[in-house]
């Protein structure tokens, strides 16, 4: 449970109850795809199906659970049906298809074939921490978090949230700790490091498994490749890879958070209370790692390569809509490049 984190702050303004949230999520619950139907998404019981509610308290920590799926219809396998309808018009017309109605031809193909064609599924945890007010996605796609996002604020009446934002950049921040080799309090730097030029090159450099604490490392810095992904372990209980868009992914508990735990304290409820319980102590930390709370910018102190203002446009207020209402309000003015949003299902 939460392997990925992308965060969200929930606007002081709304005060949901618990019971608010079961009543939205039931109005859309997930169902399977229909016979023509190429994607269906929607709400399921954290528990399992059928098992308890949708919207689950354990510890006084909210679980929610999503679920989506998709028909799988290979371009290649789409075109040649197209292909032999418009094939069929040539030899019984003589006459080729336009532009438009292949077009036609190709929604046509794509009824024919979406019956026969395979499913696949995907779902993502959500944990709304309704007393520090956080909104946390298992996911390392934004597109995928952006979707959620707007199901709970059209399903919310007066839900708002904005991207977790940090004084300090998290790109800045990672440079500084690989450029002095002083993690932040709490932290150490682990062996996983990817570096990347911002010129028109966009030469990369990773490390893997890899100690980091080496010359060659900070020539690369110096020289003006900015870390894009950092391995950290934070109070030897968790390990992560922070990001440069402040995403958190590959998050795993470390023997010392199962110390004095038997075999048989498993189930829902104890990996709730064990993700929430180790991650509710994680991001204040993280936060504070990185300046706290507030406008993006890059950090002082950096390689004079690093040294640069922060743009002006990054300091505006983002406004977002959902079918007509207002969202995110005061995060950074765009969010994290989805640099690849086909990575893992969520």
């Amino acid at each position: 449970m939460f392997k990925n984190m992308i965060v969200y702050r929930i606007a002081e303004q709304w005060q949901g109850t618990l019971e608010q949230v079961e009543e939205a999520l039931a109005r859309t619950p997930f169902t399977e795809c229909g016979a023509t139907q190429e994607r269906s998404a929607g709400w399921v019981q954290p528990r399992g199906e059928g098992e308890g509610l949708f919207a689950e308290s354990v510890g006084g920590q909210w679980i929610l659970r999503f679920m989506s799926e998709s028909k799988m219809l290979p371009a290649s396998v789409l075109n040649r049906k197209v292909q032999e309808k418009a094939d069929a018009i040539e030899r019984n017309s003589g006459r080729k298809p336009g532009k438009k109605e292949k077009q036609e031809l190709k929604d046509e193909a794509k009824l024919d074939l979406l019956p026969m064609a395979f499913t696949k599924q995907g779902g993502m945890w959500i944990w709304i921490d309704s007393a520090a007010r956080f909104l946390v996605l298992d996911t390392g796609s934004q597109t995928r978090a952006d979707e959620v996002v707007t199901l709970l604020v059209d399903g919310l009446p007066g839900f708002a949230v904005a991207l977790l934002d940090t004084q300090t950049a998290a790109q800045a921040a990672m440079a500084h700790w690989l450029s002095s080799q002083e993690p932040p309090v709490g932290f150490t730097i682990d062996q996983e490091c990817e570096l990347k030029s911002a010129d028109e090159a966009k030469s990369v450099v990773r490390y893997a498994r890899h100690p980091l604490d080496i010359d060659e490392v900070k020539a690369h810095i110096e020289a003006g490749k900015l870390p894009t992904k950092l391995a950290l372990t934070w109070d030897d209980r968790v390990s992560l890879l922070l990001t440069e868009g402040l995403q958190v992914k590959k998050i795993t508990f470390l023997e010392t958070v199962f110390d004095g735990q038997s075999k048989d304290d498993g189930g829902f409820d104890a990996d709730v209370a064990i993700a929430t319980g180790e991650l509710s102590k994680l991001l204040p930390d993280l936060i504070e790692a990185l300046g706290g709370e507030g406008r993006t910018a890059l950090g002082e102190g950096l390689p004079a390569a690093l040294q640069q203002p922060a743009p002006a446009e990054v300091l505006g207020v983002r406004m977002a809509a959902a079918k007509g209402k207002a969202m995110a309000v005061t995060g950074p003015k765009e969010a994290p490049e989805d640099s690849d949003p086909e990575s893992a299902p969520f």
